[in-house]
């Protein structure tokens, strides 16, 4: 499957930042600005977030308006309701999705439908 390469670097700080602390998932968006956001799942116990979450966290706290992309790596290969409303708050219903393994290689790409 052939990305842009402004969504592939996006596929490689989700790796990246799964692989560096070893969690189930690494997730990565652009905003409309064009600032990146990467993130790993938070699984302690008195929180748990989605990769995604965090990142849409991140870029909602940074002043983001919107998003441009998002990237989901990890072993279920399918994105979350959570995830799914996430997105929808902040990413419009045309935001290129590509979801993939944990080694980077997208599965399944897809625009958000609201």
């Amino acid at each position: 499957m052939q990305l842009s390469t402004e969504d592939a670097k996006l596929v490689t700080l989700a790796r990246a930042t799964r692989a560096r602390v070893g969690a189930a998932e690494g997730a990565a968006v652009r905003d409309q600005d064009g600032r990146t956001y990467a993130a790993a799942t938070v699984d302690l116990p008195s929180l748990q977030l989605s990769a995604l979450q965090v990142c849409v966290a991140m870029a909602v706290a940074s002043g983001a308006k919107g998003l441009g992309a998002a990237v989901v790596l990890g072993e279920s290969g399918v994105l979350a309701d959570a995830d799914r409303a996430a997105l929808g708050d902040l990413g419009g219903p045309d935001l290129p999705i590509h979801l993939g393994d944990p080694r980077g290689t997208i599965t399944t790409s897809f625009p958000e439908r609201h």
